[in-house]
């Protein structure tokens, strides 16, 4: 399946910005299950400076600068990507219990040896150990509290309903999801970006940022590996009624690690796993990592922010 993302951002000033500084996560990532084909970006005014690196977790970063004086910034990425075809994840998966996984996770891997260590005879069986110890190695920093994700108490006691012993882990998740997607409101009157996490349990209300970190605090209170994904997702007018253009939205979910099988994406405010509908963007240990845009303006005044992002369906 392909497709055409456009997302713009528009902030007007009240008053003249001399310089801003921005950094933008907006190019979609290459992996086994998507490939982005091109992206570029249009801003306006013309930006100053421009530079492209990958983050620590191998997410497309954008910088650019412009120094000189205006009162409305529009930054749109446009990107063409192709996710390719795919069975439903769950039934890929092992069916490891969660208390086996989560042992894993908490074994010291075998540090990085190379063929020399190994000698010239190294087998298939012991490469694939090694991967499996790098993977797990990877995994392990998503264990640990985040800026925007503390493990506490009453994350824990949330799970625990589908922490059943036994279970396997992608059991577990699933009945997370689930359990998130019922017992929630979406509501994005409710939150902004610094609403804590403890709110969202409290009032039983948020949005899809909130629903992936929610899933990601309770899977990491029993030490399983969770990471947060930041994308899109393709929405689908009614039956007869015609697409409505820039109607859609950024959005988020989480992805979990099963040994053996690595990372699966759930998407808790559609309760769903994300097949051919879901593009992503980039991921990390929260949304601080992956910002979509921020940045910081001198001058300026008060501002409106308003986001437009349209997700076309080429083929």
């Amino acid at each position: 399946m392909k497709y055409r993302i456009t997302h713009t951002t528009l902030y007007h000033y009240s008053q003249s910005v001399g310089l801003c500084q921005n950094e933008a996560r907006l190019q979609p990532r290459n992996f086994w299950q998507q490939q982005c084909h091109h992206s570029h970006f249009d801003i306006q005014p013309t930006p100053t400076n421009f530079n492209e690196w990958l983050d620590f977790f191998g997410n497309h970063v954008t910088y650019f600068a412009i120094q000189r004086p205006h009162t409305q910034l529009t930054v749109t990425a446009i990107s063409e990507v192709t996710l390719f075809p795919r069975q439903n994840n769950l039934d890929l998966a092992n069916r490891m219990p969660w208390e086996q996984a989560r042992s894993l996770l908490q074994e010291i891997p075998m540090q990085g040896l190379s063929q020399s260590q190994y000698g010239q005879g190294q087998n298939q069986s012991q490469q694939q150990n090694q991967d499996q110890s790098v993977e797990i190695l990877d995994a392990r920093q998503y264990l640990l509290d985040s800026p925007m994700v503390t493990v506490t108490a009453e994350l824990a006691d949330y799970a625990q309903q589908s922490f059943l012993p036994n279970r396997p882990l992608v059991d577990v998740v699933h009945d997370l999801m689930q359990r998130i997607y019922k017992d929630f409101t979406y509501d994005p009157s409710f939150t902004t970006i610094a609403t804590p996490l403890s709110d969202v349990l409290k009032f039983r209300r948020g949005v899809c940022q909130d629903f992936a970190h929610l899933a990601i605090g309770c899977l990491r209170a029993y030490n399983i590996a969770a990471r947060y994904i930041s994308g899109y997702v393709e929405t689908l007018p009614e039956v007869g009624q015609q697409r409505l253009v820039g109607a859609d939205a950024s959005h988020a979910w989480f992805s979990v690690y099963i040994p053996n099988t690595g990372w699966l994406d759930f998407d808790p405010t559609n309760n769903t796993v994300p097949l051919d509908q879901h593009i992503t963007l980039a991921w990390g240990r929260d949304y601080a990592d992956v910002t979509p845009l921020k940045g910081i303006a001198f001058g300026g005044g008060q501002h409106t922010l308003s986001v437009s992002v349209d997700v076309l369906r080429l083929e």
